[in-house]
């Protein structure tokens, strides 16, 4: 088992251990301690509303107002159908204070699943987003028996099975006009043993399985990033995560321990200009955001004449050589700290400026970020701390510190939260984060949590002397080759996401076979703003993914990739797939993990032909 060295951290163990019992009791406490202090800010009318903790509160208790006028009792599941949202805050917010329990679901996910998780949930309302939302429950109504009602947030009622949001606040107001207490009452009943949320993980094989996760689990994430002394009630954060997944929900939780106001808007192609416009001090992302910044910065500069580049890359050069320098413990030398002034006055503040110029970290979770990428943000002095978690561990177990971060590595382990290695590698936790049990799955749940409470994440990977985790892969993807050797095929993605900037995605396939090859998803944006510029303007998608120029500027990445790699692990052949791998489709998981499995299937011809020539 292994901590940090208790000289490298001393965090606030108070904070965990006089957490409060439930998010709707943090929540409470949050809107009396500081009523008049800003909350939310969300976008209206071409512009930004901001909201206090106060004006939030009523909202929020006339929701859960409306919600127990509708027959719901505690632990109740409600399903939210939306995307990322003020009202989905306020609606979450609502249903942990009537004492029921939150069933996430993403809009993108199809009408049957939609159905499955609704029925499967046991949920009797759901909260929908607008008219398709609504579609996708009218098409299995018959399914849904136990769902009493459906309120729509953008929409019109049906006068029967569907009402809207403003209808289920007015039945709110009336039932607090009857009963002024029905809400404190109903809080001062949840423990934190009681099951606030059912989340559904992404399914990259099979049905996804139902996460329950107690207030308890919720709070104590919360209180433990408090502990860290990271955060402040003077930071900003800027939510734009998908709150249906937990890495999004965590961040709900977080402002109501702390007291830090949170600009939501979920809308991904409106990320880089809401940085610029909102300037906010803390961000959270997946790894591809980071990826697709960094590549587009690189190739905007390529495209501003010699000098710029060769003074961006003069800079970029320098800061990374300070950067391993202080990764390594050391301080660099007087030259280099001057040079690295006039670099950061030249280059580097430019580029912090286009995130808002205020950013004091980023956090990167849900999947690999490459080792690289992130030195080039720290090299132009923007931190980008890795953390590590899962659903079933209420998102967060690991993190860097912005004063102890170790590239390639998630950091330090949670305040309260063990970890140990197995013999196998696969990664185990224990802690008042973990999960309950996978809803009416009692040997999943067997499967996952053994009998001293230590879960099995099926991730392996490393723990150093300093007591930084390395995740190496997932345990059930790795591969052996014929020649023996294991191949690791999601560190590679993300490795060679970090070099190509034209790559959505990277399979890595050999299984049994003599050598790896690969299946390359292009971004759609990216390449098309590569093929207008050679010749290839007036192409479709496909045609750009067949041409000859296309696979040769691949095979420079796949290359150099290979340059990196172990002789075993290197790509002998590759494919350029003639579409986008989406969620739509099946490929990727609503949170954008790939299915492995499935896209193996759909494209197993192209696989095997590509071992039916001699590799490169």
């Amino acid at each position: 088992m292994n901590t940090p060295p208790a000289s490298m951290e001393r965090p606030d163990f108070t904070k965990i251990e006089k957490r409060a019992p439930s998010v709707a009791h943090l929540f409470l406490d949050r809107v009396a301690a500081t009523p008049d202090a800003e909350a939310f800010r969300y976008p209206q009318d071409h512009t930004w509303e901001s909201v206090t903790w106060q004006q939030v509160g009523e909202r929020v208790h006339n929701i859960a107002g409306g919600l127990i006028a509708l027959g719901i009792a505690p632990e109740d599941r409600v399903a939210l159908a939306s995307a990322t949202r003020y009202e989905w805050v306020l609606v979450d917010f609502a249903v942990m204070c009537a004492g029921a329990a939150t069933t996430t679901v993403y809009p993108t996910t199809n009408a049957g699943d939609v159905a499955y998780i609704v029925a499967n949930s046991g949920s009797r309302v759901v909260v929908a987003e607008n008219q398709t939302q609504v579609d996708k429950l009218l098409q299995h109504r018959a399914e849904l028996p136990e769902v009493s009602k459906v309120v729509i947030i953008d929409g019109n009622g049906d006068g029967d099975w569907v009402m809207t949001l403003a209808e289920l606040e007015q039945m709110g107001k009336q039932l607090l006009a009857d009963s002024p207490t029905v809400i404190n009452d109903r809080v001062a009943t949840i423990g934190p043993d009681q099951l606030a949320s059912l989340i559904y993980t992404s399914g990259t094989t099979g049905r996804p399985k139902g996460v329950r996760l107690t207030h308890g689990a919720w709070t104590y994430t919360a209180a433990a990033i408090d502990a860290l002394g990271i955060l402040g009630p003077d930071d900003l954060n800027f939510l734009w995560l998908p709150l249906a997944h937990a890495f999004g929900k965590v961040m709900l939780a977080l402002p109501l321990q702390v007291g830090f106001p949170t600009a939501i808007d979920g809308r991904v192609e409106r990320i880089v200009d809401n940085l610029a416009t909102l300037r906010p001090t803390i961000m959270g992302a997946a790894p591809r955001i980071f990826e697709k910044a960094h590549a587009h910065i690189e190739s905007m500069v390529a495209e501003r004449g010699r000098l710029t580049k060769l003074m961006f890359d003069w800079a970029i050069r320098l800061g990374l050589k300070v950067s391993e320098t202080r990764q390594a413990g050391k301080e660099p030398s007087v030259f280099s700290s001057l040079a690295y002034k006039l670099a950061d006055r030249a280059v580097f503040a430019t580029i912090r400026e286009r995130f808002g110029g205020r950013l004091r970290f980023f956090v990167s979770a849900a999947a690999a970020l490459d080792r690289d990428v992130a030195q080039w943000f720290d090299a132009v002095g923007i931190v980008v701390l890795e953390g590590y978690g899962l659903t079933e561990t209420a998102a967060a177990s690991f993190i860097n510190r912005p004063n102890a971060y170790r590239f390639g590595t998630v950091g330090w382990p949670f305040p309260a939260t063990e970890a140990r290695i197995a013999d196998d590698g696969e990664i185990l936790l224990r802690g008042p984060g973990l999960m309950t049990s996978y809803h009416e799955l009692p040997d999943a749940t067997a499967e996952a949590l053994d009998g001293d409470g230590w879960f099995h994440t099926g991730d392996i990977g490393e723990i150093d002397d300093d007591g930084f985790l390395r995740i190496t892969d997932r345990k059930k993807d790795m591969f052996k080759t014929s020649q023996g050797k294991y191949v690791a095929p999601s560190a590679i993605d993300a490795k060679f996401k970090g070099l190509c900037p034209y790559a959505s995605e990277l399979l890595v396939y050999g299984e049994g076979k003599p050598y790896c090859v690969a299946l390359v998803s292009l971004d759609g944006e990216a390449i098309a703003e590569w093929a207008a510029k050679n010749g290839l303007a007036d192409k479709s998608f496909a045609e750009i993914a067949r041409d000859e120029k296309t696979a040769e500027l691949i095979a420079g990445y796949v290359d150099a990739l290979n340059l990196e790699l172990n002789r075993w692990e290197q790509i002998k052949r590759f494919a350029i797939l003639d579409r986008e791998l989406t969620v739509e489709s099946g490929d990727l998981t609503p949170s954008m993990k790939l299915r492995r499995k499935v896209v193996i299937e759909k494209f197993a011809e192209c696989l095997d032909a590509l071992y039916d020539r001699s590799p490169r």
